[in-house]
């Protein structure tokens, strides 16, 4: 629903709910009525008598005019602010108000900021809430390697409805392709992708600031994912699920193609690179490549250019502000750019153990092995969906 809309009361009941961190079974208990109740009351399946909705006001300690009447309802809500880097160095954020998208992850409603590339989708992505005043930074000056935070609680007032939301982190510009089939279940679900590399999406999920992380990350011995999953969630666990796999490798403009076979040839002549951010797997096979080419940094020009995702990379090499960089198949040929594959990438989408039974997390794992994801990702150039849905690591 587009900023600006009126909360629906159910959804109202939900987020005053969740700003009290109370269960659905606690507010029944304290206002004395079912579980089965307040779970219907905040899906919109039924309006609440006069009884029923004082006794919620009460027990939430809210006007049931604001909860239950025609207004806007709440005009603000306490939620976990979310650092969502921003790609580029050196860009610093104004201190507020900040266009956020909320979402709850966990019991707990999340602020997810809109900046960057975060902020748009070939258009500016509608916010659902505004933050005035940042409790840390969420630009670049937040980004730590190996960070696990605990996440800053702002005030954010509300201007929309989101409903409810599945949150899934990671650089795959195929995440999006899941909204389709999650808005035509019932009830519906809605879907928030948080664009950053696959090591922020990991380190999101361990903070509790996502239902799913998608990543693609080479281990050592050349298997995905396992290891850092290891790193990061530790004990707690977590399945892994099969998304898609490409070719990784070097885009190149089209009017230089015909003389590039690999990173020594874009060194050689001199080409200019568009680079990805710390974490990213995308940079970590351009270090390999160049490490294995015997190749400096200052080899290669534009090594300090960086671009937040894999259609970023395709972008600015066909808009000519670079000549190559590495990025996905999909993102090469989507650009009509040369592409010379370097490796075969896998990536998996990552659920915490705790997580598993959450009502968004079902409904993503539900959609995954449909007919109608895997026909919009087989359609795409570059791409397999064979192994959508198959599981990884059990569940």
């Amino acid at each position: 629903m587009s900023a600006g809309s009126p909360v629906r009361p159910g959804r109202r009941v939900r987020l005053a709910r969740l700003a009290r961190q109370l269960s659905q079974q606690q507010l029944a208990d304290a206002a004395g009525v079912t579980r089965q109740a307040v779970a219907g009351v905040e899906a919109g399946r039924f309006d609440p008598s006069l009884r029923v909705a004082l006794r919620l006001a009460t027990a939430l300690g809210v006007p049931v005019e604001e909860l239950f009447g025609t207004g806007a309802g709440p005009s603000a809500v306490r939620a976990a602010v979310v650092s969502v880097p921003v790609a580029q160095a050196g860009q610093r954020l104004e201190t507020g108000p900040l266009r956020a998208a909320l979402a709850t992850v966990g019991g707990r409603v999340h602020a997810y900021p809109l900046i960057g590339d975060a902020a748009a989708v070939w258009g500016f992505r509608p916010a659902t809430g505004l933050v005035d005043a940042l409790p840390a930074p969420v630009g670049p000056e937040a980004q730590a390697p190996d960070a696990i935070e605990a996440l800053p609680e702002a005030e954010v007032r509300i201007v929309g409805d989101a409903g409810r939301t599945v949150v899934v982190a990671g650089c795959d510009p195929a995440l999006p392709l899941l909204a389709g089939p999650l808005s035509r279940l019932e009830p519906p679900m809605g879907l928030l992708w948080v664009p950053c590399s696959s090591t922020r999406a990991l380190q999101l999920l361990a903070s509790g600031a996502v239902h799913v992380a998608g990543a693609h990350l080479r281990d050592d011995g050349g298997t995905y994912n396992a290891r850092r999953v290891r790193e990061l969630l530790g004990d707690r666990g977590a399945a892994v699920v099969g998304f898609g796999s490409w070719s990784e490798g070097l885009a190149v403009a089209p009017a230089v193609a015909s003389g590039v076979a690999g990173l020594h040839d874009v060194a050689r002549a001199g080409l200019r690179i568009v680079n990805r951010e710390p974490g990213a797997e995308a940079r970590a096979v351009l270090d390999r490549e160049r490490l294995r080419c015997r190749l400096g940094i200052e080899d290669l020009p534009g090594w300090d250019t960086v671009v937040g995702g894999h259609l970023q990379v395709a972008a600015a090499i066909a808009g000519g502000l670079a000549d190559a960089g590495i990025t996905c198949e999909p993102a090469a040929r989507t650009y009509g750019l040369g592409f010379v594959p370097l490796t075969a990438e896998r990536f998996d989408l990552v659920v915490a153990r705790r997580q598993v039974a959450a009502a968004e997390v079902a409904a993503l794992l539900g959609v995954l092995g449909g007919d109608e994801l895997r026909g919009q990702l087989s359609a795409i150039p570059g791409y397999d969906a064979t192994e959508c849905g198959n599981v990884v690591e059990g569940l």
